[in-house]
């Protein structure tokens, strides 16, 4: 999906907060798509598909506003 929706995946371990690991800790992997809610597993690739769409069209409707 990255060549489509060209976005930048970053990696969190939440070993390294103790806030985060006491949140997701029994939920990972947690995506997160800015601007959007929270994914929890289990992923679908039609969900995190959907998520990405979403978050797109939220970005062009901020710059179209700006």
């Amino acid at each position: 999906m990255q060549p489509e929706f060209n976005f930048e995946l970053v990696e969190f371990n939440i070993e390294q907060d103790a806030g985060a690991f006491e949140r997701y800790r029994y939920v990972i992997p947690v995506l997160d798509i800015e601007g959007g809610a929270l994914i929890y597993p289990p992923h679908t690739a039609h969900e995190l598909h959907q998520a990405l769409f979403e978050a797109r069209q939220r970005m062009n409707e901020d710059q179209s506003l700006a």
